[in-house]
């Protein structure tokens, strides 16, 4: 059953059910149809419904459980070292309306957000027995700007607000901020468009990398405005000091380093209204000195002609990613597996699909695993949580962050229905 809402004098129409991206949208090398322009994009935005007596379905022999609720839009999680979850509640954004395109979309996709008030905190979770029950819950620290990235570097925690890079002391088992945060360095926020900052730490513990979009779609505020964004900045630990790491990725929304080699890798959101199957969000590793395309161009080098004015040698060195998610997916959490995880699960990342609001059949709205092998991607993804859409259409939840824990846990933030999920083998 389909209804038709009208705004703005756009008939936009609602699907009653979640679509699969084209299998040859997902992988190595995605299909790449003609672009579609038009006066508005294809929009629909599953309205919120409870989730009631049900969870979300996962694989057979696991289990899921929600260990926390009515949180104030959880974003990402980090699992610590005795494990105790941090959860960094908030959200964020300042961005001004630029057409009446971006009035109407704005409309859209507020229909499916939690009407709960922003956090703007961490919140602790503790299993003291280690049953799986997360019994104490316990606000680290507040009064903190949108928060989002979480990072554990010998001893201190890193948060990274939408405006800057913040730190806290940290001693194992500790349940609130011993003192105010202090701050690394400022992050860019004004605008902010994309105002997420994404956050890992290197393996030697030497840098941290910060994940930064874009303050439009396609340059449509013009290329000041996009002066240190679109990019993975480095930060030096010890001096605060940052440069660009890879640029020319429109919004690196999650940040992971590969076990075993250190290799930093992202999930990237890319850009909107060239059809539902353009562009495909994806997930890359992320080489030092690279440029993948944005504005200019999009799975290497094909051509985004809306780039004003164009730069022909930017195109002809951007780097094709690795893996399509499929296009409009909204990729927000990338984490990799650990054999704790067991069967096919073993091997492979596990990615945070928010979900569509710029496609007629939505998609996304799960959390799926792709598989490696040899260090790379190999083989299609596949459902790890799905369900978020009910038969009706309408979505009880949106994934956002993933982690894992070493023990042998997924922990999945859910931004819709305000919960923490936690998946795991059946024991």
């Amino acid at each position: 059953m389909r209804r038709m809402l009208l705004i703005g004098g756009a008939a936009l129409a609602l699907s009653a059910c979640d679509g699969e991206p084209a299998a040859q949208q997902r992988g190595p090398d995605p299909d790449l149809p003609a672009p579609q322009r038009g006066l508005l994009p294809e929009m629909t935005v599953p309205r919120p419904a409870a989730w009631g007596s049900e969870s979300p379905t996962v694989p057979q022999g696991y289990t899921i459980q929600a260990i926390a609720t009515d949180l104030g839009i959880p974003r990402q999680t980090l699992v610590l070292p005795n494990g105790d979850i941090l959860v960094a509640e908030g959200t964020g954004g300042n961005a001004p309306t630029l057409r009446p395109k971006d009035f109407i979309a704005g409309l859209i996709k507020n229909l499916g957000k939690s009407a709960a008030a922003s956090g703007n905190r961490l919140t602790l979770l503790r299993d003291a027995d280690g049953d799986g029950t997360y019994e104490m819950r316990r606000v680290f620290a507040a009064g903190l700007n949108a928060p989002y990235g979480l990072a554990l570097v010998n001893g201190a925690l890193y948060v990274a607000n939408q405006d800057a890079l913040v730190r806290f002391d940290y001693r194992d088992g500790q349940t609130e901020a011993s003192g105010p945060p202090v701050r690394v360095t400022e992050l860019p926020s004004a605008i902010n468009h994309h105002w997420t900052k994404s956050l890992t730490a290197s393996a030697d513990g030497r840098y941290l990398y910060v994940g930064i979009g874009s303050n439009s779609n396609i340059t449509e505020r013009g290329m000041e405005a996009e002066i240190g964004r679109a990019m993975v900045w480095q930060i030096d630990i010890a001096t605060g000091a940052h440069r660009p790491y890879a640029t020319g990725l429109r919004n690196p929304t999650a940040l992971a380093i590969q076990p075993g080699t250190g290799q930093l890798w992202a999930v990237v959101n890319e850009r909107d209204e060239i059809g539902p199957e353009l562009v495909p969000d994806y997930l890359t590793s992320v080489r030092e000195g690279g440029f993948y395309g944005w504005p200019y161009s999009y799975w290497g080098q094909t051509v985004d002609p809306r780039a004003q004015p164009q730069d022909p040698a930017k195109v002809a060195a951007a780097i094709k990613p690795d893996y399509s998610l499929g296009a409009h997916v909204a990729a927000l959490g990338v984490a990799f597996s650990t054999p704790a995880l067991g069967g096919g699960f073993a091997d492979g990342v596990f990615v945070g699909e928010h979900g569509s609001w710029n496609r007629s059949t939505p998609t996304g709205y799960r959390v799926v695993f792709v598989p490696f092998r040899d260090g790379r991607p190999a083989g299609a993804p596949v459902d790890f949580a799905s369900g978020f859409l009910n038969g009706e259409g309408k979505a009880r939840g949106r994934p956002v962050g993933v982690s894992v824990d070493p023990r042998g846990a997924v922990i999945v933030a859910d931004d819709l229905s305000n919960t923490v999920w936690r998946i795991a083998p059946r024991r």
